[in-house]
């Protein structure tokens, strides 16, 4: 049973430009909750044994360390991930100490006084983050990155995602150059490549609509998850454009319908491929630690969309451009 896709191109064109411009409403409007990757800071998580004190509590205990920036977000019932512009490590040292002091049950051997960060030296620290070691606090994970080295990842990641576009339409029109007719081959490089920022304008709009929502952060896992997206999109969009392309000098059909016969053709493999990683991206979101669960999910989401558009999107546009033709 072969499916009437491209009789409906006008309802997938119509469900992509909704999205994108859905995506840029909250792009624009919001903005990426950049992390510290890119602004530069501190980011300190932690797990208490039993429940975490409330943030109030933590707020007035960290008062006299003068920490610029910080805010606050629980992760479960004992969990706390702590974020702030401070980079030195005496800093992080002195929040482990009066964090260790909140700890529920705990009963430090002695009693620490508020830290001098300014006029402390390292061996300070060190003793009074030793006079509150027993208890029922664990430390996660501490990151930490300056300004001025936020700024250059920050470049390089747009950067390296301008590079890749050049080389996917570059790549795209060279595998296909013997393709010209009824479309130019640079324009299946141009349907792929606007296949691929619709992908990836969907999976930003989502990551701003979360960073607003339950503030979740974007660093450089996230641009890694979108060039891992640009790779399978297009890689997915080559594999039916590859079927056009064997189909067109034997087809005895029309440009819009040797197209569609080619969706058909390789539809329930795109499916099936795109919809085994997406279940292990799924996994990995559930039950994966805070590191990578984001990760996972922009892959997830644009693992999800890059299905979508390789199929109703990106070859509905090959024959846009041959009636545009005409």
């Amino acid at each position: 049973m072969a499916y009437q896709i491209m009789k409906k191109k006008n309802v997938w064109f119509s469900i992509s430009i909704t999205l994108v411009v859905a995506a840029f409403v909250a792009f624009f409007g919001w903005g990426l909750n950049l992390g510290i990757d890119f602004t530069g800071g501190s980011l300190l998580e932690v797990k208490f044994n039993q429940t975490a004190p409330g943030i109030d509590q933590v707020e007035q205990a960290l008062k006299d360390l003068d920490l610029k920036g910080l805010t606050l977000q629980p992760t479960d019932q004992s969990g706390l991930v702590l974020r702030f512009q401070n980079t030195e490590e005496s800093k992080h040292q002195a929040i482990i100490a009066k964090l260790r002091e909140l700890a529920p049950g705990q009963t430090p051997a002695v009693q620490a006084n508020p830290v001098k960060v300014e006029g402390a030296g390292q061996a300070q620290v060190q003793v009074q983050t030793e006079t509150v070691a027993a208890g029922g606090l664990e430390e996660l994970r501490y990151e930490s990155v300056g300004p001025s080295i936020g700024q250059e990842l920050k470049r390089n990641a747009i950067y390296s995602i301008i590079l890749i576009v050049i080389g996917i339409i570059i790549y795209v029109a060279w595998a296909f150059r013997k393709v010209s007719r009824p479309v130019a081959s640079w324009k299946y490089g141009l349907a792929g490549v606007i296949a691929l920022f619709h992908d990836v304008i969907i999976v930003t709009g989502i990551f701003a609509v979360l960073g607003k929502l339950y503030g979740i952060e974007v660093n450089t896992p996230f641009v890694a998850a979108l060039l891992t997206v640009f790779g399978y999109s297009i890689a997915d969009t080559i594999v039916v454009f590859d079927r056009i392309r064997e189909n067109l000098p034997k087809s005895h059909e029309g440009f819009e319908e040797t197209i569609n016969t080619s969706i058909n053709q390789t539809l329930r493999r795109s499916i099936n491929t795109s919809l085994t990683v997406m279940l292990t991206l799924l996994a990995v979101v559930l039950f994966g630690g805070a590191s990578i669960k984001y990760f996972a999910l922009a892959l997830l989401v644009g693992i999800f969309f890059g299905t979508y558009s390789s199929i109703f999107l990106a070859s509905p546009l090959l024959v846009l451009f041959e009636r545009w033709k005409k």
